[in-house]
């Protein structure tokens, strides 16, 4: 199986700026997770297995209907990956967010096995 480019996290994250959660999940393993940044626990919110990863993933833009994420930057080394770039978006009652974030990534067999989201924790900006 080939390993995981930056162009494959590139398109991954393509995906995510076109809203298109089938494209998404064709980057993901069978066995994948996703760690959200906010939630509960000490990996925030976490997703196990394709159909609540797919609904995690959702999640995001039931949340922020609007949301991007931009200035993309990759990395691949071996069996892990991270993508920083910068998320915006606004929720339904006006709060917007824009701050810088990383996913790092576990690949197994081409694909993404965990998905691990960190956001900066910065106060709503006014909005656009």
């Amino acid at each position: 199986m080939t390993q995981p480019t930056v162009e494959f996290l590139q398109a991954f994250s393509d995906a995510w700026n076109r809203h298109d959660i089938d494209a998404l999940m064709s980057f993901m393993a069978d066995d994948c997770s996703f760690h959200a940044v906010a939630g509960p626990d000490l990996l925030g919110r976490s997703f196990v297995g394709r159909d609540a990863v797919r609904e995690g993933f959702q999640l995001a833009w039931q949340t922020f209907p609007d949301a991007a994420w931009l200035d993309a930057d990759h990395f691949v080394v071996g069996d892990r990956g991270v993508s920083e770039s910068t998320f915006s978006g606004t929720k339904a009652d006006g709060t917007r967010i824009e701050a810088r974030m990383v996913d790092i990534f576990t690949f197994h067999n081409g694909k993404i096995a965990v998905k691990n989201a960190y956001r900066k924790d910065r106060p709503p900006v006014a909005a656009a």
